[in-house]
């Protein structure tokens, strides 16, 4: 059976091709209300593609911003259910002098297809649908139960999915999750995700005077609220990058030998990695090697800081007020809530300690952050996966941990229940979210043969008598 559909897609790879350029041509842009009516085009063309492929329920769900898509086809008695995901929406094109040919105009080139969206996540969405298609189109069935999840909000943090998700929990249960997005480590070496870190943020400001003060008239006797905000943030982490909130690692727990051996064994050079982004060596939490660094430790980083003139020339005042925003990085078990609080606490008695008499915080309303993440090693999808890959690429795949961090995969956790295995054939170096985003077009054709194996191989799972 698998054969025939390897044979299938292999035949039709053009006209697949064909419509993936169509896809791309759609400038859903979920960030700008300018692209209002791509992002409308986007959901309707997903529409269309999945009814015509004999997907059944095929439906458009409005939510305050931008529709999500969902379709099934769930008429495999005593086979696993799979929720697919992947999304829709696209970041903006900006700036679009940088780009060799117009970002929604697709062009084929040196066996690449360039254009906003092309990797992410417009080609590995539309692998999940062309693999289904194949199926029925030559079998007239599924191997398995399978239900479509796009949502076009991802690019702005998802605002929409949880509620959506927590109304429609039973339309979308399933056994896991197999998201079509979260990029493959890097050209040339297959990759499963296995954790990434969480999150949690933080902005504030300092205030001083009740108004922006002429310098030479004020100076010396009035707080500088950018003197105390500097006074702030370097109290909060030692100059190789140690964290010295009170409390901040107390939930962390250290990495075993054996995960330690088996990050170390990871083909990775720190040298080649830093001399890439032009950066210096030397920074760095110690004890901790590069990948270690990113992928298990917690981070805390001053994403913003701003406060006075910010033009060209001089203007001589002392600002009323200076702000910042921080961005933390959190690892299992650290709850973003209490982080959160405790950088907060250590901000108050740093100013109270340490700045100048007169200033005052001010904290501003933040989301409440996301957990990390991980999937168990012996998950039955996360097996299956690395089953495909290394039949596909010869070897067995990398199996990384990421710095970042994917929101949807603790939503589907917490409001299905359900683990998420990523299996996308983009790639980190395809220049997502910049100029000249790109899709290798060999990826597509893997893709579209692994995701078929994938739902062979699952097909011979009985779960239930």
């Amino acid at each position: 059976m698998a054969h025939t559909i390897h044979a299938y897609l292999k035949d039709n790879l053009e006209p697949i091709l064909g419509r993936l350029v169509e896809f791309v041509t759609i400038p859903s842009v979920s960030a700008d209300p300018a692209f209002a009516s791509g992002m409308d085009r986007g959901a309707g063309w997903l529409v269309g593609r999945m009814q015509t492929a004999g997907l059944q329920k095929v439906t458009r769900f409005e939510t305050g911003r931008h529709p999500i898509v969902y379709g099934e086809w769930c008429r495999a008695p005593g086979k696993p259910t799979v929720l697919v995901y992947a999304h829709y929406d696209v970041q903006p094109p900006d700036p679009l002098d940088a780009w060799q040919s117009p970002p929604f105009e697709p062009q084929v080139r040196d066996g690449r297809l360039y254009g906003r969206g092309a990797s992410d996540d417009k080609g590995p969405l539309l692998t999940t649908v062309e693999v289904a298609a194949a199926y029925l189109a030559t079998q007239g069935a599924l191997p398995v139960n399978l239900k479509f999840l796009f949502e076009g909000e991802e690019e702005i943090g998802s605002p929409s999915i949880a509620g959506w998700m927590s109304e429609h929990a039973d339309l979308l249960a399933c056994d896991f999750v197999l998201s079509a997005d979260g990029a493959m480590w890097r050209p040339g070496e297959a990759s499963l995700i296995v954790a990434s870190r969480g999150m949690a943020s933080l902005e504030f400001s300092v205030l001083g005077a009740k108004k922006d003060l002429h310098s030479g008239r004020h100076g010396g006797s009035v707080a500088n609220p950018n003197q105390a905000l500097a006074h702030l943030v370097a109290s909060l982490r030692s100059p190789r990058g140690r964290i010295l909130v009170a409390g901040f690692y107390d939930q962390v727990e250290e990495l075993s030998q054996a995960e330690r051996e088996e990050i170390g064994a990871i083909p990775f050079s720190e040298e080649a990695y830093l001399a890439d982004l032009e950066a210096p060596a030397g920074f760095g939490e110690p004890g901790y090697s590069l990948l270690e660094c990113q992928w298990t430790r917690p981070t805390l980083d001053v994403i913003g800081m701003w406060g006075g003139y910010q033009g060209p020339g001089m203007k001589t005042v002392i600002p009323a007020q200076a702000h910042a925003k921080i961005s933390c990085r959190l690892v299992p078990n650290q709850d973003p809530r209490d982080i959160q609080e405790r950088i907060e606490r250590h901000l108050e008695a740093h100013l109270e300690a340490h700045c100048p008499p007169g200033v005052r915080l001010r904290f501003h309303p933040t989301e409440n952050g996301v957990p990390a993440y991980s999937i168990q090693s012996d998950h039955l999808g996360l097996e299956l996966a690395r089953q495909v890959l290394e039949n596909l690429y010869q070897k067995p795949p990398l199996e990384v941990r990421i710095g970042a961090t994917l929101p949807i995969a603790e939503a589907f956790k917490r409001y299905l229940g359900a683990d998420t295995v990523f299996f996308s054939f983009s790639t980190a170096d395809e220049d997502y979210h910049a100029p000249n985003e790109f899709f290798r077009l060999e990826r597509l054709e893997e893709g579209l043969r692994a995701w078929a194996e994938y739902l062979d191989r699952l097909g011979k799972v009985v779960t239930t008598p």
